[in-house]
């Protein structure tokens, strides 16, 4: 076969396979899945807090002592974390010695005045009668009766004055006014209690958890959520379990101060209050102002 030949077979075969090749039946596309959506895990808001009393919560203050202005502690009764009950004798200042020198100085001129006036009476009943019977002049009767009514003014006022005594040495001890526990001293034995009175006491031991969240996460808050505590200092182990009771409908600033001293303390906050499980109130029952750290769940 000439050389010509193979060529004019080589390119028919050629063609042939090309043609082939172009002419195959072309397969259906095979469709395309689309990808699973990804789930996104809502993060837990965390923000922090502190425990104290679920009751009421009260300032205690010192008595103005007049023209003294606030008395100093004499002698604190109590100390932070004691429990205490409604009528106890917390402190006491330091103008009661003199309060208790003054009424005893009153009681014994209220003795005096007394003998005085039961003397001066039967004085009076003794010229009269002699003025009665022509014994004795009328001017020495009205002189006896004006001396008689000046002891009774005396007597007057010394009582008065004791009674203001008394309402002053009542005032010269701090008297607790509930049942619960002492969550802070403002002022020790031989300080003048200031703005912030002498200390604060709360109305039971059952703790909550007052709990500052940043503005921007509230909206991811709900009542009756989950919310799990820890100690930002150690303060007890593991953890407590609460739920949401109630939140602040105003936004303040934040009062809770982180130990980062890079924490934001101007920031804006809204209060959230926890509620804690019976029995993880009753481990945190003597921590009161102890800071937490708050994870509510999502």
């Amino acid at each position: 076969m000439t050389p010509k030949r193979w060529s004019v077979l080589a390119g028919s075969l050629v063609i042939a396979v090309v043609g082939g090749w172009l002419l195959r039946p072309t397969p259906a596309p095979q469709p395309v899945e689309p990808a699973p959506p990804r789930t996104i895990r809502p993060e837990a808001v965390a923000a922090l807090g502190q425990l104290e009393p679920a009751g009421e919560i009260r300032s205690l203050a010192a008595p103005n002592a007049g023209m003294a202005g606030t008395p100093r502690v004499a002698a604190l009764k109590v100390n932070q974390g004691d429990l205490i009950k409604r009528g106890q004798v917390l402190a006491s200042f330091d103008h009661r010695e003199g309060l208790l020198a003054d009424l005893e100085r009153v009681d014994a001129e209220l003795r005096s005045l007394d003998q005085e006036i039961r003397l001066q009476t039967i004085e009076v009943e003794r010229f009269s009668k002699a003025a009665d019977w022509g014994a004795a002049e009328l001017v020495l009767v009205d002189n006896k009766r004006e001396e008689l009514v000046r002891l009774q003014g005396r007597r007057d006022q010394a009582q008065a004055e004791r009674k203001g005594l008394k309402a002053d040495l009542a005032l010269s001890q701090l008297i607790s006014p509930l049942d619960g526990v002492v969550l802070k001293l403002h002022a020790r034995e031989g300080e003048r209690p200031g703005a912030d009175g002498v200390m604060d006491v709360g109305a039971n031991q059952a703790m909550q958890a007052s709990i500052e969240v940043y503005e921007s996460d509230i909206a991811r808050i709900s009542h009756d959520q989950s919310v799990r505590l820890t100690s930002e200092n150690g303060g007890f182990r593991g953890e407590l379990v609460g739920r949401v009771l109630r939140i602040s409908p105003q936004v303040e600033q934040r009062s809770v101060l982180s130990t980062d001293p890079t924490g934001d303390a101007d920031a804006r906050v809204v209060v959230v209050d926890v509620a804690l499980t019976p029995e993880d109130a009753a481990k945190v029952s003597r921590l009161a102002g102890l800071k937490v750290i708050a994870r509510f769940d999502p």
